[in-house]
């Protein structure tokens, strides 16, 4: 897989891409990452790339031509012709559509992608409609660029990519999963790999050694080594962190009878506390 990042400041992803999963990634051949300094695609001796926008307002909008030179150097079909499963343009910005576990599971399937990396006030529009299959916001806030949030998309894809994490099922059975089947062991009496994927809700809580740390001890679900209570309590866990942080989540899955009860039960517990 590769990736292109278009972008006034290519020196940024120098760190990001040098460390962990990423490094690890790059160094296995799994992926290619490469940056394109914009203002190499600049005609004018003053390298510019932005302009005051027509119909006033504050700030600088990034430029069309030389956006467009970058992309056109990159050897991309137009869009009319582009297979976007095979490759796809994704222009960064505030206004874009949020980026989801399942859009990086939909790049991840991808051979190339192309990111544009806004700046100032925005860019064209017309780099959106002639050049983009997405615009990609990572969050309900606004940056000073696109390029942390290329960052962070790019270490959400390649986490994806087969042979980039140690255990293939570490992508699976995490928060945002996809995954939501039950999984009771790895063998016939190894322990429980991951009880249950999150079904698009929140992870479990985690322990490890020791046991217990300035007074508070490891739930005593996990002491025993009863599979069917570490599911459950598992399951518990995951509901009450969803419940707590991400509610709008449960809105969204598939829940079991089970889940119902579990919530209704967490939801009492919220009342009486309050």
């Amino acid at each position: 897989m590769r990736f292109d990042i278009i972008t006034i400041f290519p020196g940024f992803f120098d760190s990001p891409l040098d460390y962990g999963i990423l490094k690890r990634a790059r160094t296995a051949g799994l992926v290619e990452v490469a940056t394109h300094d914009l203002r190499g695609f600049t005609h004018d001796r003053h390298r510019t790339v932005d302009d005051r926008p027509f119909g006033g307002g504050e700030g600088m909008v990034l430029k069309p031509e030389p956006i467009y030179d970058a992309v056109a150097s990159l050897g991309i079909l137009p869009k009319a012709e582009r297979q976007r499963e095979k490759e796809t343009i994704i222009l960064l910005s505030a206004q874009g559509r949020p980026f989801t576990q399942a859009v990086a599971q939909e790049l991840a399937a991808t051979e190339r992608v192309v990111i544009i990396c806004g700046r100032y006030e925005g860019v064209d529009e017309r780099v959106n409609e002639m050049l983009c299959d997405r615009e990609i916001s990572i969050g309900d806030y606004v940056l000073s660029g696109g390029e942390l949030a290329a960052a962070v998309i790019i270490d959400a894809v390649v986490r994806l990519l087969p042979g980039a994490l140690g255990n293939p099922d570490s992508s699976r059975f995490e928060s945002f999963g996809v995954e939501d089947v039950p999984k009771k062991t790895d063998s016939a009496d190894g322990p429980p790999r991951s009880t249950y994927g999150a079904g698009g809700l929140l992870d479990y809580p985690h322990y490890t050694r020791p046991a217990e740390f300035r007074g508070i001890a490891i739930p005593d679900a996990l002491r025993g080594g009863d599979h069917e209570a570490i599911r459950r309590w598992r399951r518990r866990m995951a509901l009450e962190k969803t419940l707590r942080n991400r509610p709008d989540l449960l809105d969204r899955i598939e829940i079991s009878e089970e889940d119902r009860e579990t919530l209704a039960k967490l939801r009492l517990n919220t009342e009486q506390e309050a």
